[in-house]
């Protein structure tokens, strides 16, 4: 069967519910369809401890199973001997060095389930470590080699109901009832979840029993932090009996992996989490973000003593999230934060003076442009994630004050293809005045004399970001001829904390609204846009947004709206997400003011909408339910406005989570724009 042939199996009938005219024929000088298929990109580095090699995951796409498939491979620091390490058509992630650099551990995904296994480096033995019955996660090994930590999940008693009487000897009944009591009972991507806990687990590192060292009915989380004596694991958990309900709240704790027993290392209002000991074991970093009903928050670094004495802000001043901080000896610390939609990795000393190490990473978000990446560091030598504008992450090594790209894992697909080129856009907000950060992207073979149609691409979160990062939507989107333009919006992330607030009991609304259309009025300024051909998308938040937006105006010629929220008094009691969405996005609950949530919602505003809508959720979605989706399409066809709705089978909010998802996304898009389109006379 061709490539062709396959994805046209696969889409099946998604595809097939809209027309595609007008959609240009495969050109193989233009990012195609079928492309997506043959994209790779790096995640996850990890520097040996003698900073001269890489390990990373190797991520590539599987047509003939519509999977993502990890890979592990290894390279020099300074680009020589590239080569596999574990490749084939299993998934191996989360790989780990030993302290020593002997041995890697890592965890295979294979048909009878994921295990830990570690690989000797010299010789390439392998060993299972684990027979264990969850996936294993957070691996971290003991300071003396000899152990690995991780955590699982262990199952709970579940609710049971009344007791029914004896059934006859070969009756056949009706399935039993499932009894749920509660509150954190449903999760997007699993649906209704069996009561369960993590707990925190170790292993000889040569095999052999796992062992549990947590109790209780609480969630205990990684990352793990081994002291230097490989006694004693620090981790995070909110072992408060009303934890259920405190989504935002947790501390860290001490546990001895000889006697389990714990203790409290923090205790303040807010969340510390993600704990990293220092080498000698005499001083914790830890990230912490405050209490309070808010829906935005800044996580900070804080260092302190191991028993959690002195506690002391280091990036106090820098108003940015902050993730993923390492420890460099006992002087300082690196860590990693977005900045205006660049993702960059800093170095702070213990007083709090931190510079610039590096920026630009990413890469590592395929179907739309958010900010992402990973690094590592070891020795001295920096590995990370390089996004670009116009390839997927590669990786790129920072070392003696100079950065290298040691991959280029697409050349051999995208340097044989013309692809959209990316563009800043500064501009005023037309509602305030409020500087907003935007781009476009300009299709293959742009000619600046002309006005080219534009789609209008809306982000999710609200509190994430775009940046100028090569995603295959965007491109195929390009390559049919289309600008594309995307905006961080007010309450976007990486801002700072101010402007991420803007939105805070309100979105959407008309300030983000106005926040988009001056971008578009810019771009129709600039001559570069055809302002009668405004197409507009966007999904989850941006679904809301791109909803909400057809119901202020009527000048996009058509709308996809894809996996929304439509009507706010539906939704959070019905979404995997209402515990922490009730209480930080509203100011009161539903039936106490259920006008704020109406006033939010777009089908508030339907009765105004005239915009041809494409709707694409999947059927599985806990987090913006479809039920939401067929409200607004019932209320569309009752107003005899075209809609079609797109179902997702058995996708849950992901909807792009699969190759062929992502695809039929995309082309489906495309075909009811093109629909829409003006037509040559």
């Amino acid at each position: 069967m061709s490539r062709v042939s396959s994805l046209h199996t696969i889409m099946g009938v998604l595809f097939s519910a809209v027309s595609t005219v007008g959609l240009q024929a495969d050109d193989p000088a233009k990012f195609n369809a079928i492309d997506v298929f043959e994209l790779e990109y790096a995640s996850s580095p990890q520097v040996s401890p003698d900073g001269k090699q890489i390990l990373y995951s190797r991520r590539s796409n599987d047509i003939m199973t519509d999977s993502t498939r990890s890979n592990l491979w290894i390279i020099n620091r300074d680009g020589t001997d590239h080569r596999p390490v574990l490749s084939g058509t299993d998934n191996y992630r989360n790989a780990v060095w030993s302290p020593s650099g002997d041995r890697i551990a890592y965890v295979a995904s294979t048909s009878g389930g994921s295990q830990i296994h570690v690989r000797y480096m010299d010789t390439g033995q392998t060993a299972l470590v684990t027979n264990v019955r969850k996936s294993p996660g957070s691996l971290t090994w003991s300071p003396d080699g000899k152990t690995i930590a991780f955590t699982m999940s262990v199952d709970n008693k579940k609710a049971t109901g009344a007791k029914l009487p004896p059934k006859p000897k070969g009756a056949k009944w009706a399935p039993p009832v499932k009894v749920i009591d509660k509150a954190r009972y449903h999760r997007d991507g699993r649906g209704i979840i069996d009561p369960a806990f993590t707990h925190i687990f170790t292993v000889p590192a040569t095999g052999g029993t796992a062992r549990q060292i947590t109790s209780g009915d609480f969630n205990h989380y990684g990352s793990l932090s081994w002291t230097a004596d490989s006694k004693t694991i620090y981790f995070a958990a909110d072992r408060h009996p009303d934890w259920e309900y405190r989504v935002y709240e947790s501390d860290i704790y001490a546990v001895s992996t000889d006697t389990g027993e714990l203790t409290q290392i923090t205790d303040e209002p807010g969340s510390e989490r993600a704990p990293v000991l220092s080498p000698s074991g005499k001083k914790l970093a830890y990230i912490k973000s405050n209490a309070g009903r808010q829906a935005y928050r800044i996580d900070r670094l804080f260092v302190a003593d191991s028993d959690g004495g002195n506690a002391k802000g280091l990036t106090e001043e820098l108003d940015r999230k902050v993730r993923n901080a390492q420890w460099d000896k006992d002087k300082g610390l690196y860590f990693q934060y977005i900045d205006r939609a660049n993702v960059k990795v800093a170095y702070t000393n213990l007083s709090g003076n931190h510079r610039i190490v590096l920026e630009g990473l990413g890469g590592t978000s395929l179907g739309r442009p958010y900010s992402s990446g990973d690094y590592d560091v070891k020795n001295g030598t920096v590995a990370f994630t390089l996004g670009k504008a116009d390839r997927p992450a590669d990786l790129a090594v920072h070392y003696s004050g100079r950065v290298k790209q040691v991959t280029e894992l697409n050349e051999d697909l995208l340097g044989y293809k013309t692809l959209g080129k990316t563009h800043e856009l500064v501009y005023q907000s037309s509602f305030d005045g409020e500087e907003i950060q935007g781009w476009y992207v300009t299709p293959p073979n742009y000619d600046p004399t002309k006005a080219y149609p534009v789609i209008l691409e809306i982000h999710g979160g609200p509190h994430l970001s775009y940046g100028p990062n090569f995603t295959a939507e965007i491109q195929r989107m390009a390559a049919e001829g289309y600008v594309v333009f995307f905006a961080n919006h007010r309450g976007s992330a990486s801002y700072g904390e101010r402007f991420a607030r803007l939105l805070e009991y309100k979105y959407s609304s008309k300030e983000d609204f106005a926040d988009h259309m001056s971008g578009l009025d810019k771009l129709i300024e600039m001559g570069v846009v055809d302002g009668s051909q405004m197409y507009i998308t966007g999904g989850s938040a941006g679904g809301i947004a791109s909803a909400y937006a057809i119901g202020l105006t009527d000048r996009f010629r058509a709308a996809v709206v894809a996996k929304p929220v439509i009507n706010w008094l539906s939704k959070p009691l019905t979404a995997d997400s209402y515990l922490s969405q009730i209480p930080n996005q509203f100011k009161k609950l539903p039936w106490e003011d259920p006008m704020e949530y109406w006033e939010r919602s777009p089908l508030s505003l339907v009765g105004n909408v005239v915009t041809p809508t494409m709707l694409i959720t999947g059927e599985e979605d806990r987090r913006t339910p479809i039920s939401e989706t067929e409200q607004f399409y019932q209320a569309l066809k009752l107003r005899r406005i075209d809609t079609v709705m797109v179902r997702v089978p058995g996708s849950p909010h992901g909807i792009a989570g699969k190759p062929s998802r992502l695809i039929a996304k995309v082309e489906n898009m495309l075909g009811w724009f093109a629909k829409y389109a003006p037509k040559n006379d």
